[in-house]
């Protein structure tokens, strides 16, 4: 199917209900491609949109077109530069997350402490350096489309070592919402546990632990995992190097 696509929006036919392959429309990733460096916005774009179950929906050249992109087409994922014009991605991402239920990976040249904590706080799933490899990308969409987190390697180091460097937190009042095993839940999640493995360590089914889990983030308001991991971390439940 051929697509022009203009900055903020893409001109498609929305009429073809499936692919070449016979994969319909809905079962495709959506995704919004946002950063103000054209070409590096258009290799992203023209990597993502070659996989069969991936459609780049609109580009955005800063946060306020991500921001308009989002409202107009409702993807699953927007795919989101940190340092941008008019609007840069913490915020864009901040009101993404607040209104929209499309998931944000943010992706930058920069990895400094600051820039993967505000990311995080804001309500992004995932954060990736763009030297990332090609592979590594179009897993990351998957992985964050399919309601997962995702940390560079580079960036979960530099995040433990900001908590480390942190003064101690005061335990959160906030956690005494939580029953003892939904605490013990967050404090396996914090460590980088998978269902799997907390099921082993707390001698439960893969089943309860997918409930725990569920509580601790409904209870918590909390958006996904990394959400659960800051919390763990700034209360006090988690302590780096533990």
């Amino acid at each position: 199917m051929e697509r022009e696509r203009q900055e903020g929006r893409t001109v498609s036919d929305q009429s073809e209900q499936s692919d070449q392959k016979g994969r319909t429309v809905s079962d495709r990733i959506r995704i919004v491609v946002a950063d103000d460096q054209e070409l590096v916005r258009g290799g992203f774009a023209m990597i993502l949109d070659a996989q069969p179950d991936i459609d780049v929906v609109a580009e955005a050249g800063d946060g306020a077109e991500a921001v308009a992109a989002v409202r107009e087409h409702d993807p699953d994922v927007l795919l989101l530069d940190i340092r941008m014009p008019r609007m840069d991605g913490i915020e864009a991402a901040r009101v993404v997350c607040a209104e929209a239920r499309c998931r944000v990976l943010m992706l930058t040249t920069f990895d400094h402490d600051d820039y993967v904590y505000d990311a995080l706080r804001a309500g992004a799933s995932g954060f990736l350096l763009k030297d990332v490899r090609r592979d590594d990308l179009v897993n990351a969409v998957r992985v964050v489309a399919g309601g997962e987190s995702l940390l560079a390697p580079q960036v979960t180091t530099r995040l433990i070592s900001a908590f480390t460097s942190r003064p101690a937190a005061r335990p959160a009042e906030a956690l005494g919402v939580l029953t003892a095993r939904e605490r013990e839940t967050l404090q396996l999640i914090a460590r980088g546990l998978s269902n799997a493995e907390i099921a082993e360590a707390m001698v439960v089914s893969e089943h309860t632990v997918k409930t725990h889990v569920s509580n601790v983030l409904s209870k918590l308001g909390l958006r996904d995992r990394v959400q659960a991991v800051i919390a763990a971390y700034e209360s006090g439940l988690a302590v780096p190097g533990a």
